[in-house]
């Protein structure tokens, strides 16, 4: 029973289950079914060899999981036929295994947990160790040799690099044939799983072994963690004793004994959120007793089954892709995406950084895009980890037509950068409007009385009741808050119409005196670096804000 084995056991119900909760069926035509379900087999198929051959991991498990769900789903939308996948089918190797290494059943959910659960005994748990399988064999108490997992019957020969791993015993007090099954780690200190994640250990652990040979001080960096003695005492408490005996310590130190689900997610929790030496991305699950060795195969049995810990990532199918423009004139892409759950949160949008980024990825709608969560509350856009078939067209904007001075008008191509230059205006760091938000700015412009940043100033009572969606009362209150911004200082004003940030600067109280300022005397101010002194220069003398200014003067606002 390999645990790095990545081969996911699904029926078509719980696949069915998994993605009917986020989407329904997509809505292709024939000929794009088959194309999105082609791309995806051989995306799969070339992240299978990879892994099971090479050693390389090219997409985190839990996205490789999901994709897989995701295919199984799609094939069974569209009554496609089901190809009988098999991950290990070019990772065979010229020495064969003793006794093959089995697969591993993944449990999706508490229910399918309890499911398993019901009627069995003699139950244990184990972590699920994030490394690389191996096949150890003794001879009269003699390593002879070491093998990769392979395709489960046969695999490569690491006989050599075993002899540079510190934690494999070159010999043991035992006379017979002994054959060992188990799992090479990259040996972590204090790890918690639930924090750092797997650290990408497991790859760490298959490059090493991937290369021609390694060094004494390389090897002391792995680990060994033996899950199962296939010849051993049938009993599970006797298999962990005698391993210990052995100078295998890991087998006893991490194997309990459980009695029902409670007990299995106690353990779940306490290994997902506690240190281990090692990286695990679940637990695993297996009865005490199992058949003879040789009736083992290269599948997964019946007696052991995975839960795996929550995921740090989801997958995401990509709905639309929006461009939006910041009051500094920054575009930042936003995609729409199906709505996928992650640590009890429900996302259906996520940014995508910055302009050059979304470039470099190329995200169009139909990708699938990996999310997770920044400080446990961002959603956060990862990689993209399968494309669409279809290179939708978008209308991407024009970086160099935005910046801090443009917009100040709602015109075609500027709505977003004027409305978010109206949400600043209103907000505490503006003028704190009190009941002033987007939605009562939408209201403005969607009537067509906001020609510019300060129109409303010039809206009366009567004007105000003949908008759309305000009363009455409400007009009365939002007119009460404008006239009430009249008030407010001359630095405040400054600010809410858009000056950029100026430090320790002494502005004292005069529009003129700021605009007749060289950009060395805005340097010579307390913390106004050349840059920022020549945004500030710019501010001052553009001919839009300029306008502003000459607008507030005749409303008679102090300082202008």
């Amino acid at each position: 029973m390999p645990f790095s084995l990545r081969v996911t056991v699904l029926t078509l119900s719980a696949t069915l289950f998994t993605f009917a909760e986020a989407q329904t069926c997509p809505d292709w035509s024939p000929v794009k079914a088959r194309s999105e379900i082609a791309l995806q087999q051989a995306q799969i198929e070339r992240w299978d060899d990879s892994y099971h051959r090479q050693g390389v991991s090219l997409v985190a498990d839990e996205l490789y999981d999901q994709s897989r769900q995701r295919l199984e789903y799609l094939r069974a939308c569209f009554a496609s036929h089901s190809i009988t996948d098999n991950p290990l089918k070019t990772a065979g190797g010229p020495v064969a295994h003793p006794i093959p290494h089995t697969g591993l059943n993944k449990l999706r959910d508490e229910v399918a947990v309890r499911a398993w659960l019901n009627g069995r005994n003699d139950l244990w748990i184990q972590p699920k160790v994030d490394g690389v399988a191996v096949t150890l064999v003794y001879e009269k108490g003699t390593l002879v040799q070491a093998i990769s997992r392979g395709d489960g019957i046969k695999g490569q020969n690491w006989t050599g690099h075993a002899q540079r791993i510190e934690a494999i015993p070159r010999h043991i007090a035992w006379q017979d044939t002994l054959v060992l099954q188990g799992e090479l780690y990259w040996r972590l200190k204090d790890h918690v799983q639930a924090k750092a994640g797997s650290l990408n250990a497991r790859s760490k652990v298959a490059g090493l072994l991937a290369r021609n040979a390694i060094s004494e001080d390389e090897g002391a960096q792995v680990g060994l963690f033996i899950w199962d003695w296939p010849d051993g005492p049938a009993g599970m408490r006797e298999r962990l004793a005698s391993l210990r005996a052995l100078g295998f310590e890991d087998s006893l130190r991490f194997s309990e004994p459980m009695q029902g689900f409670a007990q299995a997610k106690n353990w779940r929790e306490h290994w997902y959120r506690h240190p281990l030496p090692f990286a695990s991305d679940g637990v695993v699950i297996r009865q005490g007793e199992r058949p003879p060795a040789q009736r083992w195969q290269a599948k997964a049995p019946y007696w052991i089954a995975a839960w795996k810990y929550p995921f740090a990532r989801v997958l995401a199918e990509v709905r639309k892709v929006n461009f939006n423009v910041g009051r500094s004139g920054k575009i930042t892409p936003v995609l729409d995406v199906e709505p996928v759950h992650l640590d009890d949160r429900t996302i259906s949008r996520v940014s995508a950084g910055s302009l050059k980024r979304w470039q470099r990825l190329d995200i169009r709608p139909g990708d699938q895009v990996a999310i997770s969560l920044a400080g446990l509350t961002i959603p956060r856009l990862d990689e993209v980890v399968t494309r669409s078939v279809d290179r939708i067209p978008l209308p991407v904007p024009n970086a160099a037509d935005y910046h801090p001075l443009s917009c100040w008008q709602p015109t075609e191509g500027c709505e977003r950068q004027f409305r978010e230059r109206l949400k600043w205006l209103s907000s505490k760091k503006g003028l704190a409007l009190s009941g002033v938000g987007p939605g009562t700015w939408d209201k403005l412009i969607n009537a067509g009385v906001m020609d510019d940043l300060l129109a409303w100033m010039h809206l009366d009572a009567a004007q105000l009741r003949n908008i759309p969606g305000l009363g009455e009362r409400s007009s009365a209150r939002l007119l009460g808050s404008f006239q009430g911004a009249r008030e407010q200082s001359f630095e405040t004003w400054l600010k809410a119409i858009g000056l950029p940030p100026a430090a320790h600067a002494h502005l004292g109280d005069s529009w003129s005196g700021l605009a007749a300022r060289s950009i060395d005397e805005w340097q010579a101010e307390s913390g106004i670096g050349p840059g920022r002194a020549r945004q500030l220069h710019a501010f001052f003398q553009d001919p839009h804000v300029q306008a502003l200014s000459r607008q507030l003067r005749e409303q008679g606002i102090k300082g202008f």
